[in-house]
């Protein structure tokens, strides 16, 4: 393993800070420190080394308050915070408009949801550059600046256009689609070329890397494909390193709070609600990439084909809100909410069984690790997802080790822990439904151990050695030190067949 230079400070760059601004009704502000793994695992680094972090402060009405605000905040956090000022228009079309009505879909294979509206484009470009000024406003000899997902992949452009010459490293956190559909973007070549100025791209899964290595080949033939597809070579020399570092949780927090008396008392409770039930749990954002109505129809379908399964089995769809201000997403929400109806109504027992029990609302760590904890089977069916760190959390706080996690295998975390799930192709309603009924009857030998497997890999595969990792690669000195392949590495021999076949190079 590579060891970061000390004296190289790090700058991150991501959408939003992390922390959480709120303005009171009496014009004051408080913040709150963000959660989340990206958070947790950066936190050492960023202290140890001395850093930034860049991003916007998720309110839109800038002034003095906000600066000494998060000076209040960068001084608890240990580092420094430095705000991006956007305006409620800016907001909308860069992140509402073409961050999630263009890029969001494109790259989840859904092009049919995109709205190709160029004053969409022309606002993501005008914050990128906003970033970029507030990033060079920053930046030291030296740093390393290391860009976070899809929002922000022109900045490196910008950067290098105001003559900051720092390393640049880029990860995308969500799947890069595969070249027939990053083809209808109509600024497919901007937006290639720019991802060519970062000297490190990280991609989730190999997949995501070959998606995109084939996009290059296709559309910028002048770039040069280096050794396994890991590096590219541009005409002026400008070499970019490619990698795919799957992205892992804090498992061992998860863990640990799984055990502890707080969660095991809340996950008792919630099982002796529902007496002799195998509970079985999604835990999902309001997102049409998330496969929610599908799945509820496969459990509509192995409660049908499967009557033994009636007043055996109840299902905890947790929903939370997200983008509800989009028309899509409300269409969506009425779309569940209406398919939860029609399963209560057809299944319910009087006085008894309801066989979907559906939460609506925001639900904190404590009480979602609850949810982990007391259900048996986890039902994680995205359409499409970078990763889905939904599916690792369950197994971290699954420290029986009887559950059993059913997963699409068009999450990128199917690479990872397709040797102990369940694997489903959440369009398949009937193959959801057989593999809902195999879960409930799976003996307590099996799932013990699929699910000691699952469990060694996420705390082996944790965020902080996502972190190490891929700082490891980004101050590679050059290609000899640069460790290739650095993708995950299959633990078995039937593991590595598999890995072969679907998802190497």
């Amino acid at each position: 393993m590579h060891h970061a230079q000390p004296s190289r400070r790090l700058i991150v760059v991501s959408n939003r800070l992390p922390m959480v601004l709120h303005r009171a009704a009496d014009g004051s502000l408080s913040s709150r420190p963000g959660s989340g793994g990206l958070v947790t695992a950066l936190l050492p680094v960023l202290r140890d080394r001395g850093g930034v972090w860049v991003g916007w402060p998720g309110i839109t009405d800038h002034d003095e308050g906000v600066e000494s605000a998060l000076t209040r905040a960068a001084h608890q956090a240990g580092y420094r915070l430095a705000p991006v000022a956007l305006s409620a228009e800016d907001q909308s079309g860069f992140y509402h408009g073409f961050s999630n009505e263009v890029l969001w879909p494109l790259f989840h294979d859904l092009q049919s949801l995109c709205h190709f509206d160029p004053a969409y484009w022309h606002s993501y470009t005008t914050v990128n550059e906003k970033y970029a000024r507030a990033i060079a406003g920053q930046a030291q000899a030296g740093d390393f600046i290391w860009v976070h997902d899809y929002q922000l992949i022109l900045v490196a452009a910008d950067l290098r256009r105001l003559g900051v010459e720092s390393p640049l490293a880029f990860f995308l956190h969500i799947p890069f689609p595969p070249l027939d559909i990053y083809l209808k973007l109509p600024w497919r070549y901007t937006l290639l070329r720019a991802l060519l100025e970062y000297d490190l791209i990280g991609f989730q899964t190999p997949r995501d890397r070959r998606n995109f290595v084939q996009c290059v080949r296709t559309l910028l033939p002048e770039a040069r494909v280096g050794h396994r597809s890991h590096h590219l070579r541009l005409p002026s020399g400008h070499e970019t390193r490619l990698g795919s570092f799957p992205i892992g949780i804090d498992a061992g927090a998860f863990s640990r709070q799984a055990r502890s008396s707080a969660v095991t008392t809340a996950a008792e409770k919630l099982r002796a609600e529902l007496p002799g039930r195998e509970l079985i749990l999604g835990v999902d954002r309001l997102d049409y990439t998330k496969g929610i109505p599908l799945r509820l129809e496969a459990f509509r379908f192995a409660l049908r084909a499967h009557p033994e399964l009636q007043e055996r089995v109840t299902l905890i769809q947790v929903v939370v809100p997200s983008r509800d201000d989009i028309p899509q997403y409300r269409e969506l929400k009425t779309r569940i909410e209406q398919l939860v109806s029609e399963i209560n109504g057809e299944f319910t027992r009087p006085g008894g069984w309801v066989p979907i029990h559906y939460v609506y609302r925001a639900v904190d760590r404590l009480d979602l690790i609850a949810y982990y904890r007391a259900a048996r089977i986890a039902l994680v069916t995205p359409l499409k997802d970078g990763m889905n760190l939904v599916a690792k959390e369950f197994c971290a706080c699954s420290v029986d080790d009887d559950g059993v996690l059913i997963l699409s295998e068009f999450a990128g975390a199917a690479a990872q822990l397709q040797q102990g799930a369940l694997l489903v192709n959440p369009y398949d309603i009937e193959g959801t439904a057989k593999a809902i009924r195999d879960a409930c009857v799976m003996d307590g030998m099996e799932r013990r151990h699929r699910m000691r497997r699952l469990r060694r890999v996420v705390n082996r595969q944790d965020v902080f050695g996502w972190v190490n990792g891929f700082l490891a690669a980004a101050i590679a000195s050059d290609l000899n030190d640069f460790p290739l392949p650095v993708d995950y590495v299959p633990s078995t021999e039937s593991e590595q067949a598999y890995w072969d076949t679907e998802f190497a190079a």
